[in-house]
C-alpha cells in the first residue's frame, strides 16, 4: 500500500514539475542559463508544446498496440482478464488520442493560422480516432459477452495493425505543414532527429517518462474496476 501512494505522489510531484517548468522557463533568442530554451525557428514560444502534444501521441501508441497485444493474448486463452486488459488500454488510448489531437489543433492554430487544415498528420489521426470509435460501437452494440469479447479482439487486432501506419508511416508519405513530412528540409522534425538543445531534450525525454508512467497508473485503477463490475 505505501509502494502505491509513493508511486502516485511521485508520478503528480513529477508531471507537476515538468508542467511547470515547461510553461515557465523562457525562450530566448541567445540562451545564457540553464533554464532558458533556445529559440526554434517557426515555432518560437509554441514550442513548448512539444513538451505536452508529443508525449500525448507517444502514449496512444503505446496505449493502442497493448490494447492489440491483450487481444491476441484472449483469442488465444478465451480468458476474461484479456478482455479487460484489452478494452482498458483501448480506452486510455482513446483517451490520449483526443488530448493529442487537441493539443495538435491548438499548435496549428498558432502556427498554421487555423485550427484544423486537413494535414496529412491532421488526417491521419482523424481516421485512427473514426477506427477506435467503431470498436466501441461493436462493444456497445453486443450484449452477449463471449460474443463481444471475441469480435472486440478481432477489430482490436486490425485496428492496432493500423496505427503504425497512420502514426509513423503515413504522414511522412505525404507533403504537409507539420515537422517530418514529405520534403521537410529538416528531415524527421526536431523531434524524431531530437534537433533540440540538452535541457530542451531533458524536459522532452522526462515528460516521455512522466506521461507514460501516468497511463499505467490510469490503466491499473481501469483494469481494477472492470474487474468490480465483472464479479457485480
Amino acid at each position: 500500500m505505501f509502494e502505491k501512494l509513493f508511486l502516485k505522489i511521485s508520478i503528480t510531484i513529477w508531471l507537476t514539475i515538468i508542467i511547470v517548468v515547461g510553461f515557465v522557463f523562457p525562450i530566448v533568442d541567445f540562451p545564457q542559463h540553464w533554464y532558458e530554451f533556445p529559440l526554434i525557428p517557426g515555432l518560437e514560444d509554441k514550442a513548448r508544446n512539444i513538451f505536452f502534444h508529443v508525449p500525448m501521441a507517444w502514449v496512444t501508441v503505446v496505449a493502442f498496440v497493448m490494447s492489440m497485444v491483450y487481444a491476441i493474448q484472449y483469442l488465444k486463452k478465451r480468458t476474461s482478464e484479456y478482455d479487460i486488459r484489452s478494452v482498458a488500454a483501448a480506452e486510455l488510448g482513446m483517451l490520449f488520442c483526443v488530448l493529442a489531437t487537441v493539443t495538435g489543433a491548438i499548435w496549428a492554430k498558432f502556427n498554421w493560422g487555423t485550427f484544423w487544415n486537413w494535414d496529412p498528420r491532421q488526417t491521419s489521426i482523424f481516421i485512427l480516432l473514426l477506427i477506435y470509435a467503431a470498436y466501441f460501437a461493436l462493444r456497445s452494440a453486443i450484449d452477449e459477452e463471449q460474443k463481444k469479447a471475441t469480435l472486440s479482439a478481432v477489430y482490436s487486432i486490425i485496428a492496432g495493425v493500423t496505427v503504425p501506419f497512420f502514426i509513423f508511416v503515413m504522414p511522412r508519405m505525404m507533403k504537409g505543414l507539420h515537422p517530418g513530412s514529405k520534403g521537410d528540409s529538416e528531415g524527421a522534425g526536431p523531434v524524431l532527429e531530437f534537433k533540440m538543445a540538452p535541457n530542451m531534450l531533458v524536459i522532452f525525454f522526462a515528460s516521455l517518462i512522466g506521461f507514460t508512467l501516468l497511463y499505467w497508473w490510469m490503466y491499473s485503477v481501469s483494469v481494477r474496476l472492470k474487474r468490480l463490475e465483472e464479479k457485480v
